[in-house]
Order: structure tokens, then C-alpha cells, then sequence
């Protein structure tokens, strides 16, 4: 059976001008497409500039229903070119509870659904608590909650979100439920005011490292998809990458310039990886209960 998937990324800058950023992400999918691309990942945020940077009230003007008007016009988009279209967008679910959120569009066109990013930072520039509400933890199985599957024309899919991608537990529980690639929707940079190069070096590296040990560790596909250009203080280092199950970088990102990059992995050789390196067969389930615990005191 020919498991073979062609990922397309898409690493771009953006402007204050939601419409433009928009349309330039859309002529992006084209580009991927063109490219033989039939799963294309945007980047976190992808409609405006990273405003978490300030706490300013004016900023939740941008955000959207979800499914509504963005999810409709890529899903025309999806079903015209044949592609999977993995969006991150700024969700307003109600008056005052927003949600950073990713809508997963299928290659027919079909709204798969959503998930909402569980882990929120809130660090000098990264002001996330201001604007989002982490999900909602999954209560049972058949809900819609917590970390998601998709299931893809192309392949079964998970998708977390950029401060998602330092927790091994957020990977672990996605890839349980299946999925056979992780994909990365981010917007982190280094900041401008920092003058050490080493910690600017160690940031980024400490960044693709962890999230290579989840491909590892998990035994799946990695992917990791982040924006370039300079917003204000924070120099948005691109360097998005796609790892194999054994970490091995299949494609890395320049750190400034735009791309669209598409790479073809083989979902067929994930049973050779985790039957090499059987992980998920020596987990001890049930040593794990302090896991639970906020802090092992």
C-alpha cells in the first residue's frame, strides 16, 4: 500500500493588513500545491502580526467565528486544488472567551473541526493570557475536546500549537490517539534587545530539539511551521523543519527568508520505526499516576 504524503509548509512574513496576509497565505497553498503538496500547514496566526506582544483590548477585533467566513473561503480553496488545509486563526467562541485555535479543512473541502491550543504562555512579548482561554480538557472520548485527531483523505493527522510544542505530554496523548504526523502551527522569534548570540542560538535550539524528541519518542512525523520577519521586538526566526520518527531533519527552513517547501514522507515505514525502537510497547502505564500531580513535593 502506497502511504507516501506530500507535505507543503508555508513560512511566511506578515502586515497589519488582515486582507492582504490572507490572500498572500492563499497564493501560498497554490504554490504548494503546485508543488505536488496534498497536506499544507500555515503558520500560527497567520491573518495579522503576532499582537500578543501587547495587552491592548482593540486586538479582539480581529478575532472570528470558527467555522465561519476564513474556514469557508479555505475550504472552497481546498476542494478546488485537492489539498488538506491545516489553518491557525484568532476564535471568538462568545462575548469575552477567545480561543487560539487551528481549523483543519479536508481535501474535499469538509470541515473537520478544530483545536484549541491548551497551553498558554505568558512571557514578556508573548502576552497569550491576555487574549486566549486554554481548551477545553477532553470529559470522554466521543467529545471535541482537548487534543484532537484528524482524520485526513491523506493521513491521520494531530495538531498542536507553538507554546503546545514544550510539553511531551501534549505529543504523547496526540499521538496515542493515532495520529500519524504532528504538525507545529508557530510564531516564536528571538528578541531584539538580547545582545548574547549564544542565547539567541541556544533558544532556537533548544526549540527544534525538543520537538525532535517528540517525533522520537512518539514515533510519528514532526512538523513545525513558524513565520519570519520582524514584528516590533521579536525577530521571528522561521527555521521550520519537518523530522522523521528518529528525529533526522528531512527539510529545514532559512531563518529570514519566505518559503513554501513541500517534502514527501512515507507513512508506510512508521511501523519499521517503532518496531526498531519500541517505545510504545515498554510503556510503564501503570507507574505514571504522579504525572498527575502539579509538583512532587
Amino acid at each position: 500500500m502506497n502511504k507516501k504524503v506530500n507535505i507543503g509548509i508555508v513560512q511566511m512574513s506578515c502586515s497589519a493588513d488582515v486582507e492582504d496576509n490572507f490572500e498572500k497565505a492563499k497564493n501560498k497553498i497554490r504554490e504548494a500545491a503546485a508543488k505536488g503538496a496534498q497536506i499544507v500547514c500555515l503558520q500560527e496566526l497567520f491573518k495579522s502580526l503576532y499582537f500578543c506582544d501587547v495587552e491592548d483590548h482593540k486586538n479582539f477585533e480581529l478575532a472570528e467565528a470558527i467555522p465561519g467566513p476564513s474556514t469557508e473561503s479555505l475550504s472552497s480553496l481546498a476542494k478546488e486544488l485537492g489539498v488538506v488545509i491545516i489553518a491557525s486563526l484568532f476564535e471568538k467562541r462568545a462575548h469575552g472567551l477567545y480561543h487560539n485555535t487551528t481549523a483543519v479543512l479536508d481535501a474535499d473541502g469538509t470541515y473537520l473541526g478544530k483545536y484549541r491550543k491548551m497551553h498558554i504562555p505568558d512571557d514578556p512579548g508573548y502576552y497569550e493570557k491576555f487574549y486566549f482561554t486554554p481548551g477545553d480538557a477532553s470529559l470522554e472520548e466521543s467529545d471535541k475536546n482537548g487534543y484532537r485527531t484528524f482524520d485526513t483523505k491523506f493521513a491521520k493527522i494531530g495538531v498542536l500549537i507553538c507554546w503546545d510544542q514544550w510539553y511531551p505530554e501534549a505529543a504523547r496523548i496526540t499521538s496515542l490517539m493515532g495520529a500519524e504526523i504532528l504538525f507545529y502551527p508557530t510564531a516564536i522569534g528571538w528578541d531584539t534587545n538580547e545582545t548574547d548570540p549564544v542565547i539567541n542560538d541556544e533558544q532556537y535550539g533548544a526549540w527544534q530539539t525538543i520537538q525532535r524528541g517528540h517525533a522520537v519518542a512518539n514515533g510519528v512525523y514532526v512538523v513545525s511551521v513558524n513565520r519570519v520577519g520582524r514584528e516590533a521586538d521579536q525577530q521571528f526566526w522561521g527555521g521550520s523543519f519537518i523530522a522523521n520518527p528518529q528525529g533526522r531533519l528531512l527539510y529545514l527552513a532559512p531563518h529570514i527568508e519566505e518559503i513554501v517547501h513541500v517534502e514527501e514522507i512515507d507513512l508506510q515505514k512508521l511501523d519499521h520505526y517503532r518496531t526498531t525502537w519500541p517505545f510504545l510497547r515498554d510503556r510503564r502505564v501503570d507507574s505514571y499516576k504522579p504525572i498527575l500531580s502539579r509538583y512532587i513535593d
